[in-house]
């Protein structure tokens, strides 16, 4: 097992020892320097204590944004204006301009499918061109609702003036896009002066950190919706994050990329400090062990005896002795021990420094 093996790497290099107590560890202690049993001096200390103890593995990851997604224009013309990339574009922002014209960016779940207008029916796509014209500051006497009013109209029309288009009262595709909140440009496929038909005009993400692991599949045990997890930033910095989505289908990697198979990671990131930097490569630090409310030592704590498994050596008042120990999981340079008469507070001895 991977705990075993890192366990007796952290302890090759520490005293073997039989059993018989202090006076074997004296010998020890002793052995070729000439000097008698009880002339040993005392070790360097560390405590006993109790705690959860947390083992963890390092993958690599990607530093990007959330939901990146495709945004197409729906009309013709000569493209006027494009945004930079990396630009964010809230509600009432121009995501490009064709024709010197506007395609808006207004907030809501349902695509703009159709043209709105007058004479269409109830619909949630109303209420949602409705709700945005509120939002802007325009239609003081519209009620948000399902119903395409007169009110309405009046309030598009007003919208249309200040943003130089057509005072048509009716809006469609080219005029406006719903996206579910701010976005952030990723890449755009138009340039400026180029004349277009209709298509893919760039693609935006949303303006939320978050970062992309390809996991391999023999590790994906270490990845848990909702687990917490540390991230070591581009510069050192290191920020918390929670797993929010763990890949079900495995994706197999080309040769060149090292073969295998993976499930994508993806981990939010708390608070801010992040940067800007989009596809960044990080080191994801992810729990693959844990042990709670257990009695720990650091890792050069253990001695190991002679006749098999380990002990410690506890130091009290002037005099030491040693215990036989079992071990278990080990984190952070401590590992978990159980013996008789072990308890939180006590002290072992450690090398020196």
């Amino acid at each position: 097992m991977r705990r075993k093996g890192s366990l007796l790497a952290g302890v090759a290099a520490v005293a073997v020892l039989g059993g018989g107590g202090v006076a074997a560890l004296n010998a020890y202690r002793a052995e070729g320097t000439g000097a008698t049993p009880t002339a040993a001096p005392l070790p360097a200390t560390a405590e006993i204590t109790r705690e959860d103890l947390v083992d963890s593995q390092s993958v690599g990851g990607r530093l990007t944004y959330s939901g990146e997604r495709e945004v197409a224009y729906n009309g013709s013309g000569t493209v006027t204006a494009v945004p930079a990339e990396g630009k964010v574009i809230k509600r009432g922002g121009a995501l490009l301009k064709v024709d010197r014209r506007p395609m808006v960016l207004m907030y809501g779940k349902v695509p703009l499918y159709r043209e709105l207008n007058s004479g269409v029916t109830d619909g949630p796509d109303v209420e949602q061109l409705e709700r945005n014209l509120r939002a802007l500051g325009y239609g003081d006497d519209l009620t948000v609702d399902e119903d395409f009013t007169y009110a309405t109209r009046l309030a598009v029309q007003e919208w249309q003036e200040d943003r130089g288009l057509p005072e048509t009262g009716s809006v469609d595709a080219s005029q406006v896009v719903f996206l579910d909140g701010p976005v952030r440009v990723a890449s755009v496929a138009v340039q400026v002066g180029q004349r277009t038909g209709g298509g893919r005009a760039l693609n935006v993400t949303g303006t939320s950190r978050i970062v992309q692991v390809e996991l391999d599949t023999s590790d994906q045990g270490l990845a848990r919706k909702g687990a917490k997890v540390s991230i070591e930033l581009p510069g050192g910095k290191t920020v918390k994050g929670k797993i929010v989505r763990v890949g079900t289908v495995a994706q197999t990697r080309s040769e060149q990329e090292g073969g295998g198979s993976t499930i994508d990671v993806e981990i939010s990131l708390g608070g801010k400090g992040t940067g800007r930097l989009d596809q960044a490569p990080v080191s994801v630090s992810m729990e693959s062990e844990r042990a709670e409310d257990v009695l720990t030592v650091p890792v050069e704590a253990l001695l190991a005896l002679r006749e098999g498994g380990f002990g410690v050596e506890l130091v009290e008042g002037g005099a030491t002795r040693l215990v036989g120990v079992k071990t278990g999981a080990y984190g952070g340079g401590r590992v978990e021990i159980s013996g008789d008469g072990l308890d939180a507070g006590m002290k072992v001895g450690v090398p020196r420094t």
